[in-house]
């Protein structure tokens, strides 16, 4: 196809949840309250891990990564959504429309690779303790992370500039509340193989692997947990992965049911009901689940409130002690 001719839309329309105009307020208070507790509840988990010298161990420098990256998958989807809800106006440019699917392809293979990442550094912590501050030392930490973050946005770099390839000349639009791959490619009006043919290989060379190694960790380390004899520590020892199993196993039977469903059996209202569930409920539990299932982060979350207390105490008593005669 000619160059000319590859794309033929300099926007799209977002068609959104609904067109039922009644929902429009409730569904804007709805994603507004999530976005918020998102937001609230992530940067807690990010302070309280910087500010607290007992959360500065692996597990938490992957978990505040963790937050991060929530922050930006959800900041990158919701505002718009909420300016559909609030204004009706569902136009976004092509630039926004891509710059939108990269940010979101990123998010999700750098929340992929570092869930994995944290299943390893569980099964470090279980199968070898004596070890673990020497395997998962400071330097091999920050690679971690920091491959993560290049690959997740390195992948989405290259399935973005494949999505330009596309031509989306009979509709401009996306029956989707953000500019997710799937709607695209079913918008496309041209072959879409090798863009089909990028993603397949995106997930053999990324995804399945972070998928087994998951899958191994938990292998070796429910295998670990069932030798110990105390059943005092065995429950200690399955507390201090719980919340990890609670939050993948979400993020996986999401995303899973999404992306590797047939096609003859994809609908796009449940794709849409799914897609809110790792998109925005998803970042909204992760803090909630780490910090009720996780006495360290409710510990530290208490000596900050006994802090700001005592801090407001001292405040009232020198208030007092200044306060003029009457």
């Amino acid at each position: 196809m000619d160059v000319e001719n590859m794309t033929m839309v300099t926007e799209f329309i977002i068609l959104g949840l609904s067109d039922n105009l009644q929902l429009q307020i409730p569904l804007f208070l709805v994603f507004l309250l999530i976005y918020l507790i998102t937001l609230l509840g992530n940067l807690v988990i990010i302070t309280v891990t910087c500010a607290d010298p007992r959360l500065h161990t692996p597990m938490y420098f992957f978990l505040s990564n963790l937050s991060l990256t929530d922050i930006c998958c959800i900041s990158n989807i919701v505002p718009k959504l909420l300016g559909i809800f609030f204004s009706g106006v569902k136009t976004i440019s092509y630039a926004g429309c891509m710059g939108q699917l990269f940010v979101f392809m990123g998010c999700a293979g750098i929340e992929i690779l570092l869930l994995t990442t944290m299943a390893y550094d569980r099964y470090v912590a279980i199968c070898h303790p004596l070890r673990y501050s020497f395997i998962l030392n400071q330097r091999v930490c920050v690679l971690l992370v920091a491959t993560s973050w290049i690959i997740g946005f390195l992948n989405s770099g290259i399935i973005m500039v494949s999505v330009t390839y596309l031509s989306f000349c009979d509709s401009n639009k996306v029956d989707h509340f953000f500019c997710d791959i799937v709607p695209l490619i079913k918008l496309s009006c041209t072959d879409t193989v090798g863009l089909e043919t990028v993603l397949f290989f995106d997930g053999i060379l990324t995804a399945t692997p972070a998928f087994f190694v998951t899958l191994i960790s938990y292998t070796y380390i429910i295998s670990a947990i069932l030798r110990i004899r105390s059943a005092e520590g065995k429950r200690k020892a399955f507390s201090t992965c719980s919340s990890h199993i609670t939050v993948i196993s979400i993020f996986y039977s999401s995303i899973l049911c999404v992306y590797l469903r047939p096609n003859s059996t994809y609908s796009q209202e449940q794709g849409r009901i799914l897609s809110v569930l790792y998109t925005t409920v998803t970042p909204m539990l992760n803090p909630i689940i780490y910090s009720l299932r996780n006495h360290e982060v409710k510990n530290a979350l208490r000596k900050a409130k006994g802090k700001k207390l005592m801090g407001a105490h001292k405040g009232i008593r020198s208030v007092n002690w200044v306060r003029p005669m009457m």
